[in-house]
């Protein structure tokens, strides 16, 4: 369900081949945190395999081709799908909770990202489960 902008699936390569194409097993290891979604920033993550911000995101990009932000705004934006199609938390909250302190933000990155706004793909993924349960289905 993804488009093909800045932060599409086409955008970013797949964790699989980003792990495979990387040589540094420091970054190795931050993809997998990336993934697990154990750390979500790029201070957090360059801590953990002692390197700066700023020589961690050269590395990513030398060697992955992708920005490390990138990456990481995707892993957002997925956990934040996950939340629409799951819980009955509010836009607000799911920004919040993925790490955006501004719902407008959270909002145009999404849209950027699945071609839609948050509230409609809450809706198309929830109501194939309602048509279905309702008396007519």
């Amino acid at each position: 369900m993804a488009s093909n902008g800045p932060y599409g699936e086409h955008a970013v390569t797949s964790p699989i081949a980003l792990t495979s194409a990387v040589r540094d097993k420091r970054l190795r290891k931050v993809i997998q945190m990336i993934e697990s979604e154990e750390l979500n920033s790029v201070q957090a993550l360059a801590v953990e395999v002692n390197l700066s911000s700023s020589h961690l995101q050269h590395l990513f990009k030398q060697q992955a081709g992708v920005c490390i932000t990138e990456l990481l705004t995707r892993q957002r934006l997925r956990k934040a799908a996950h939340h629409l199609e799951a819980s009955d938390m509010s836009i607000k909250q799911i920004a919040y909770a993925v790490g955006y302190e501004h719902t407008s933000s959270f909002i145009r990155a999404f849209q950027r990202y699945f071609a839609q706004t948050p509230r409609a793909y809450r809706y198309r993924s929830v109501r194939p489960t309602l048509l279905t349960n309702s008396r007519f289905g």
